[in-house]
């Protein structure tokens, strides 16, 4: 028991050696530009230690940046090692994700991780917006740019005026039925009305740059065309009319085959 507590002790404060750390665990850089990554680790790794950097995008697939001291060939035109850190000369877009410096020596491992966002304006977004609508209906518009990082979010408008992401908390608004997600640019409309036609358009934005806006397209939402579905149902009727008559007057000419012939 006595020793249970002792070791509880001793990696509660510390004492433990083979510790591995960095100065930054995120990192924001410009597109284009050059930083560092460090990694420290303690002496109990011995002067013979082994380092190796990881790198894990942001689509989860992995790869080494130094392996057996050396930069891997990917990286080897703009990466250089200078003790157990690393510092790359360029950056770009593919470069974000997660560094592990991973130490072993003595017997023992360890490692530190290390964040990384390589910081890209938005471009301007595609925006999809349905030109006409029947009122009751649903309506989807879509507001996507795929080159922002980090990923940027999304503001909509509406014939020039912004749309407050949650409706129900502005006065002005409390009347409104949409659905909006800043996060993928997503703009609902569960049942439209004709107060819902009008000229959309979107923007997105992060912190790399200023934001950037799309298109603009108009959204028309009209009411059922009764008239139109009248119109069908008579000439409908009218062709089964004559398509009657027709047969009719095909039996009594003697055209259609008597039931003793057939």
């Amino acid at each position: 028991m006595l020793v249970s507590v002792t070791l509880f002790l001793w990696a509660a404060t510390g004492v433990n050696g083979y510790s591995v750390t960095t100065k930054n665990a995120e990192v924001q850089v410009r597109e284009n530009e050059g930083t560092d990554l460090t990694c420290t680790y303690s002496g109990d790794f011995g002067s013979e230690a082994r380092v190796e950097w990881k790198f894990k995008d942001l689509g989860g697939s992995q790869t080494y940046v130094v392996f057996n001291g050396q930069p891997t060939q990917p990286y080897s035109s703009r990466v250089t090692i200078y003790g157990s850190n690393i510092r790359f000369s360029k950056m770009t877009p593919k470069d974000t994700g997660v560094y592990d410096c991973e130490v072993s020596g003595n017997g023992q491992f360890g490692e530190t991780r290390v964040k990384l966002t390589v910081l890209v304006p938005p471009s301007m977004p595609v925006c999809r917006v349905p030109p006409t609508v029947t009122t009751g209906k649903t309506a989807h518009l879509s507001c996507h740019d795929n080159i922002g990082s980090p990923p940027p979010k999304y503001r909509w408008y509406k014939d020039g005026t912004l749309l407050p992401p949650d409706p129900s908390k502005i006065s002005g608004f409390k009347n409104a039925t949409y659905h909006l997600n800043t996060e993928n640019g997503n703009l609902e409309f569960p049942r439209v009305t004709k107060m819902d036609s009008g000229q959309y358009y979107c923007e997105a934005y992060n912190d790399a740059g200023p934001p950037q806006r799309s298109k603009e397209a108009k959204m028309q939402v009209r009411d059922i065309n009764t008239g139109g579905i009248v119109a069908g149902v008579i000439v409908a009727l009218l062709l089964l009319a004559l398509l009657g008559f027709g047969l009719w007057y095909a039996h009594k000419k003697g055209y259609l085959p008597k039931k003793d012939e057939r």
